[in-house]
């Protein structure tokens, strides 16, 4: 069997691009950009991306932070994923 290896396939720090989805609603961008800013403190807000779907029932939002750790990368996508305005993350 192969040893396992834990090394990243990215270069830290370096950019990396996030795409959050939930149901279009008063508030949902705000409350992305304060977990991003919680995980990645010199995210600059004006440089997020928002798009509605087709019908408008859903709102991507595209967040590129500068990475500095996978360990950040981790936490930021955990919580991300727990938030209840939050559908998927990729």
């Amino acid at each position: 069997m192969p040893e396992r290896q834990d090394s990243s396939l990215l270069e830290y720090p370096c950019e990396f691009p996030l795409k959050i989805m939930g149901a279009t609603r008063a508030g949902f961008a705000q409350a992305i950009l304060e977990v991003v800013q919680r995980h990645a403190p010199d995210f600059d807000g004006s440089t997020l991306e928002m798009k509605s779907s087709k019908h408008g029932k859903y709102l991507s939002i595209t967040c590129t932070i500068n990475a500095t750790s996978r360990e950040q990368l981790d936490a930021l996508y955990q919580e991300l994923c727990d938030h209840p305005m939050v559908v998927m993350v990729l």
